[in-house]
């Protein structure tokens, strides 16, 4: 496979990080190794270079440091079983999955907790993350959390039939979907208890916040797509939209890229546009929530092309 170049996204928000990144880091390494996440050496190895806890320190640069790392562990937890959901679609049936993400979903309804030896690594690290975000929030926000987690599962499920019947989803499709695979809805839920901006339900259900927070999930999801498309495309993956665009309009890789790129760009300027439609900008929590919107678009980005070499950039060229 050629080259391609990745056009570089540039986006008008202050780049910042927390001070405790590294310290995030060696928490979430900790974390991952005691409910064994991370069983080989090998795979601490390369957990380290992921660097999961500089995207959460880049995208919620202003949460206290134990909310840090209870984000850290969650994101990170999503990234891994991630990844073993695409191993195990390769080789067992979605309904497999399904029962899978039954039991875990039986956690955050019932809130059980486990230990590794009890019920195995994810479910015992997900009961640990859970019973922390239960210590700091309310009822209903448990509810809305769980509806996020649940939208999530149901996507990967939906990849995974996709994969078990050979299919390419349509663009329109994979669009429709793309917000619920990357499970950025929870993290968006997270900022209430990691940053602590409790907004009313009236407010959070703007309309203008409502297409904003779906900008800025598409902005994320969609550079994620761009970033990572030479490495699933060598994977045999499907489920990117610039590999959508290249399958459903005959592109070539780097047309697709292109159009995937202007897509993103035209996603920001609708966000930035609502920005300036917002209404009760004099509200200090309201404005809070919107920059940590835009600490995930441009945090996301850095994280992906600076910190982690979740990526593989190597035979990709990012162009100015």
């Amino acid at each position: 496979m050629n080259a391609i170049q990745l056009p570089e996204l540039r986006f008008p928000f202050p780049s910042r990080v927390s001070p405790r990144a590294n310290d995030a880091q060696q928490h979430l390494n900790t974390w991952a190794q005691a409910y064994g996440l991370l069983p080989t050496d090998e795979a601490l190895m390369k957990f380290d270079k992921a660097r999961f806890a500089w995207l959460v320190a880049r995208t919620f640069p202003d949460a206290p440091f134990e909310e840090l790392c209870l984000i850290a562990d969650f994101n990170a937890w999503l990234f891994l079983f991630d990844d073993q959901c695409d191993e195990a679609a390769q080789g067992k049936k979605s309904a497999y999955l399904r029962t899978i993400m039954t039991g875990l979903l039986d956690i955050l309804r019932n809130n059980k907790v486990y230990s590794p030896v009890d019920a195995g690594p994810f479910p015992a690290a997900l009961s640990d993350v859970w019973a922390r975000m239960r210590a700091i929030s309310k009822p209903a926000w448990r509810l809305r959390f769980i509806r996020s987690v649940q939208d999530y599962f149901e996507a990967c499920i939906w990849e995974s039939e996709n994969r078990e019947a050979g299919k390419t989803p349509s663009v329109k499709d994979y669009i429709r979907m793309r917000p619920f695979t990357g499970a950025l809805l929870a993290d968006v839920d997270a900022i209430d208890i990691i940053e602590k901006i409790y907004l009313p339900d009236e407010m959070l259900q703007n309309p203008i916040l409502q297409r904003m927070i779906q900008a800025c999930n598409n902005v994320v999801c969609w550079t994620n797509d761009i970033i990572s498309c030479q490495k699933e495309a060598l994977q045999g993956d499907v489920h990117n939209l610039v590999l959508v665009l290249h399958q459903e309009k005959n592109y070539s890789l780097q047309e697709a890229v292109n159009e995937a790129t202007q897509m993103t760009r035209e996603e920001l300027a609708i966000f930035l546009v609502l920005e300036r439609l917002l209404p009760n900008t004099e509200n200090y929590e309201l404005l809070r929530f919107v920059s940590v919107l835009n600490s995930w678009m441009i945090g996301n980005y850095e994280w992906a092309v600076l910190d982690t070499k979740r990526y593989q950039l190597g035979q990709a060229v990012l162009v100015g």
